[in-house]
């Protein structure tokens, strides 16, 4: 998967069907699992300077990272549950040594189901998604991850992977903007006082070379609707 890519070929339509999207606010709080990727702050002379890292930030949107099936279907009582999900451990990698950036997740789905019966196997399905700015959707892929539950067990888990290739040139920020944001600010002086971030075309281009790895399940309008009301 590749990221960086023309909006007019890959765009939100690819969420369709995905309560994820409808759902802005929940991106908006993605638990974020890699600080490295929001930068390294550094106090030098009485100053702050934060080194911004070109990999992805990788996190599990909220409400997407646990799913709960249910038996009979249509029924949401607690009854009815039937087997339960949930994404942990999620552990981020990443290569940035090529003109393409590599960021890779693992994560582990451990699992709980009703009914302690014969052995059974349950597939779900999670989407791996590269979002440039925040806002914007520019590539996304989906997978399944297979939960074996042993005769007679109520537990089981199992693992999976998720990638992303970003373009190193769309990570990379202009030099106009990358001057404002580096120009040593002497105390007394107006500007000093001014968080360049505050300039809308600054705050722009950084968000348009930055991106995040997202992960998880595959939601039905109706699994969201359930993880954000209940």
């Amino acid at each position: 998967m590749t990221a960086g890519i023309s909006s007019s070929r890959v765009n939100h339509a690819l969420f369709e069907g995905n309560p994820f999207v409808k759902a802005r606010s929940l991106v908006l709080a993605v638990m974020l699992v890699a600080t490295a990727a929001c930068g390294r702050k550094e106090l030098v002379d009485g100053g702050v300077y934060i080194t911004r890292s070109v990999c992805p930030q990788v996190g599990v949107p909220a409400a997407t990272g646990d799913v709960t099936l249910f038996d009979p279907a249509g029924y949401t009582t607690a009854a009815a549950i039937d087997v339960v999900a949930t994404i942990t451990n999620v552990r981020p990698t990443c290569d940035e040594t090529g003109s393409q950036i590599l960021s890779t997740a693992t994560f582990d789905v451990v699992a709980t189901r009703r009914d302690a019966g014969p052995a059974r196997t349950v597939v779900l399905p999670y989407f791996d998604v590269a979002m440039q700015g925040g806002t914007q959707v520019v590539a996304k892929r989906i997978g399944n991850v297979a939960l074996n539950f042993p005769a007679g067990s109520q537990r089981a888990s199992t693992s999976g992977q998720a990638a992303i290739r970003v373009s190193r040139a769309a990570t990379s920020l202009p030099e106009a903007v990358r001057e404002k944001l580096t120009r040593e600010r002497k105390s007394g002086e107006v500007e000093a006082a001014i968080d360049p971030m505050t300039d809308p075309a600054v705050r722009a281009a950084v968000a348009r070379a930055t991106f995040e790895h997202l992960i998880g399940f595959q939601l039905t309008a109706t699994q969201l609707q359930y993880n954000a009301t209940r």
